[in-house]
């Protein structure tokens, strides 16, 4: 998305896409589309093939609903999208997830600045209202989708920055230093290490000390349901994993029964150069003590054994948990991509829609 402009859409169409139902066609085009953006966006970075974005759109959440909408030009092709995910009705605590929906998109190189997110936007108004969501959350890492968001009025409330390191640069005495000193008898801590898959009956023990500690990180400013783990998820992306292959790799440091530290992570076979660092976080009582070093020096070791063929880790840091960001440069992360999160509110938005009239052709397929 980019600086918004007077609408001139009258070539434009909005299409909704239902995975589910889409034809051949429609199929064709929205992952010709998705390909294009990914080396638009971000050149170099891998993508999946088409039979996996596929399996990957259409896969059913268990927890989320996404609702998809296509920009398309005179011809019928892609040119933009829009995505919407909000809780799914039924679901533990609905009520408190009701008013949010998160948010992403963009539009193709070759078509921005002709008011195709401005209309796009019509179709986010009418989806909050519709669903009577009260704040959308829109991840945008690109500057010209950040000044777009801060043009129609979406405040930024948060900062996160993608780090990666290279295995090859590991410290493996400074690793062992931290395992050493996470470990010390004199604590009285214990290790628990699961390799591949967290067995279900353990995994429902953990879903509440987890979810507090996660429900700790930091978010800035965003106005937010309370964050959680839930079995349902793990169910669903265990089976996701069991068919593309891939692990799941969760380090415990307990103290009798309560958790400690943690430090999980999983592997893709998809993206088989890379470990994607999920959580880690460290009990309050415990902070200050070098945990968080020790967990995640377990992790590197035991990821670099199970995969040699590993060359980078992946990680998303809060720009404001200063902590966790000092533990990866130590470790030789550096900052490959800053991603903003913006929110904007129905009023918001019908104040930037207001003085941006129809355009007299814009259509709704």
């Amino acid at each position: 998305m980019l600086e918004p402009r007077a609408a001139n859409v009258r070539h434009f169409a909005t299409s909704v896409f239902d995975p589910q139902q889409a034809s051949a066609e429609e199929w064709r085009k929205a992952l010709a589309y998705w390909r294009l953006r990914n080396e638009q966006d971000f050149p170099g970075e891998p993508w999946p093939s088409d039979a996996d974005t596929m399996q990957n759109v259409r896969q059913h959440t268990p927890l989320q609903v996404v609702h998809r909408i296509f920009a398309l030009d005179g011809r019928g092709s892609i040119v933009s999208s829009l995505n919407m995910s909000f809780r799914r009705e039924g679901t533990p605590d609905y009520q408190a997830y009701a008013p949010f929906m998160d948010v992403w998109g963009g539009v193709l190189r070759s078509h921005r600045r002709q008011g195709i997110a401005t209309m796009l936007m019509r179709a986010l108004l009418a989806a909050m209202k519709e669903r009577g969501k009260t704040m959308a959350t829109i991840q945008a890492s690109l500057p010209e989708g950040q000044a777009f968001l801060a043009a129609i009025g979406a405040a930024e409330k948060h900062r996160s920055i993608e780090n990666r390191m290279v295995f090859a640069d590991l410290d493996d005495a400074e690793l062992a230093r931290w395992r050493a000193h996470a470990l010390a008898a004199g604590r009285g801590l214990r290790l628990e290490i699961h390799a591949g898959r967290v067995p279900f009956e353990r995994l429902g023990t953990l879903m509440a000390p987890l979810s507090a500690l996660l429900n700790d990180a930091p978010t800035s400013q965003l106005e937010r349901p309370p964050m959680r783990y839930e079995l349902e998820d793990f169910r669903a992306w265990y089976a996701e994993i069991d068919r593309r292959g891939g692990e799941h790799f969760l380090v415990l440091l307990l103290d009798g029964d309560e958790v400690a530290a943690v430090c999980d992570a999983s592997w893709n076979q998809l993206y088989p150069d890379r470990m994607f660092q999920r959580l880690t976080a460290v009990a309050p009582l415990w902070r200050g003590k070098g945990l968080a070093k020790g967990v995640k020096a377990v992790m590197l070791q035991l990821v670099r054994e199970r995969h040699p063929a590993v060359m980078m880790a992946v990680t998303h840091n809060a720009e404001v948990n200063a902590p966790m960001l000092a533990i990866n440069r130590r470790l030789g992360f550096a900052a490959h991509r800053h991603d903003a999160a913006y929110q904007i509110g129905p009023e918001s938005l019908r104040a930037f829609l207001s003085i941006r009239p129809l355009a007299p052709r814009e259509q709704h397929q």
